[in-house]
């Protein structure tokens, strides 16, 4: 397999990848734990649960389901997606902020009808955006640690016989490859900063759609899926290879501080009763 007899793993690649995933890991824990201990006799588990299910049924089942049909399948429907920007920039805002404002929707208001406090609201929010860094992210970091670890301690082949790839698997492993191979400090920082942008977006979309439920006014959830379309406009143009990657970020981090303005605005008017 010729394509891997020059992947060279930088030399900041393995102490960069263990970084990133025991800061991601403390991110989520982090996150979880100062928000129970300061609100514990007005919070429930429950919501935590609820929150990490949610995402999972949303974005990782529903969403990822539809996505099977409209974009990896090959029918006139996937094909004008995948060939049309536009359509595909449409599409891809458009599912992340249905899926996963109206799974939030629905478990709030008709599942979880009881302790429908603020707080479990912003719990909800970290149960949702810490299973995102648990189940999805860090699988892929501990990938990419892996792989760095292989190539790096021994010849090309006995590195593809570990990781068990063969002529069949080649093409589809060596993206992963070659990511843990560019792996450095500075993709460390901008993942890092990614999933804080994304726990504080996921907390305050749920205040927005809790505060919408609670306080009975149906105008808020087209607002969460709105406000979740537009964060996620640039990184999906950046999957086209549209825009750099620290404009990724700064889009980010001006939604995040967006969506926070928000959220605190109706999360103190949610004290009022």
């Amino acid at each position: 397999m010729k394509e891997f007899e020059n992947i060279v793993i930088g030399k900041n690649s393995i102490p960069s990848l263990v970084i990133t995933i025991v800061l991601m890991i403390a991110i989520a824990v982090g996150f979880f734990l100062y928000w129970w201990i300061k609100h514990k006799l007005q919070t429930k588990i429950s919501y935590l649960i609820a929150g990490a299910v949610g995402f999972i049924v949303s974005a990782r089942v529903l969403e990822l389901g539809v996505h099977y049909i409209c974009i990896l399948m090959d029918n006139p429907v996937s094909r004008f997606i995948n060939g049309n920007t536009v359509a595909f920039v449409l599409y891809g805002i458009l599912m992340a902020g249905v899926f996963e404002e109206c799974g939030r929707y629905i478990i709030v208001k008709y599942i979880m009808k009881k302790d429908r406090t603020r707080e479990n609201a912003v719990l909800y929010g970290i149960g949702h955006g810490g299973i995102e860094i648990l189940a999805v992210l860090l699988p892929a970091m501990i990938t990419y640690l892996a792989v760095a670890v292989s190539f790096s301690s021994g010849s090309t082949e006995s590195a593809l016989k570990a990781l068990n790839i063969t002529e069949e698997t080649a093409q589809a492993a060596l993206p992963s490859v070659q990511a843990a191979a560019a792996f450095d400090y500075g993709l460390m920082a901008m993942n890092v900063i990614e999933r804080l942008l994304a726990m504080f977006c996921h907390i305050g979309l749920t205040v927005v759609v809790f505060y919408g439920v609670v306080r009975d006014k149906k105008g808020y959830l087209p607002l969460a899926i709105l406000l979740h379309m537009l964060m996620d406009t640039f990184p999906v143009m950046y999957q086209r290879g549209l825009l750099p990657l620290w404009s990724v970020e700064v889009w980010a981090a001006f939604w995040a501080v967006a969506i926070m303005c928000i959220a605190v605005r109706l999360y103190r008017k949610m004290a009022v009763s």
